[in-house]
C-alpha cells in the first residue's frame, strides 16, 4: 500500500478550489488509486478548521473539507505513542542544530510547532 501524508497547504488547495493543482499531483501519485492511503495529522485537521472559523468559509468550502476529511486517516496525538514523542523531539532538537551526533548542514531554522507536530507524525506513519 503507498502511503502519503498531506500537510495543510495541499489541503487547502483542494479546499480552495484549486482542483487542476491537486489533480496533477493526483495524477502524478496516485492519491485516489484503490492501493493509496492518504494521510493527515489531526494538528493538519485542527488548522483547517481555524483557518475555515478565521475566513468565515461558506457552506461550499465547509463541505469540500468536510468531504476532504472523511476521505483521509487521521492521525492524532497521543502522549503514550514514545515514537512520535521522540519523532518530534529529534526533529526539533535537529531543526536547530542540536541534535547530538547528527549536524545541521545549515543555520537553525525555526519550526512552528504546529510544522513539527505533522513532520513528527508523518515520520512516523511511514515508519509503520
Amino acid at each position: 500500500m503507498k502511503r502519503f501524508i498531506l500537510d495543510t497547504n495541499m489541503c487547502l488547495a483542494y479546499i480552495r478550489g484549486k482542483r487542476e493543482f491537486y489533480d496533477d499531483v493526483d495524477r502524478e501519485l496516485g492519491l485516489r488509486e484503490s492501493d493509496a492511503l492518504v494521510i493527515i495529522s489531526v494538528v493538519t485537521k485542527a488548522e483547517l478548521l481555524s483557518l475555515g472559523t478565521q475566513n468565515g468559509w461558506g457552506e461550499k468550502k465547509l463541505n469540500r473539507l468536510k468531504a476532504l476529511l472523511s476521505k483521509m486517516y487521521i492521525i492524532d496525538i497521543n502522549e503514550n505513542d514514545d515514537n512520535l514523542m521522540e519523532a518530534y523531539a529529534r526533529i526539533d532538537a535537529y531543526s536547530q542544530g542540536r541534535l547530538q551526533g547528527e549536524p545541521l548542514d545549515m543555520s537553525a531554522r525555526n519550526m512552528g510547532k504546529n510544522d513539527l507536530w505533522i513532520a513528527a507524525t508523518a515520520y512516523v506513519a511511514m515508519l509503520n
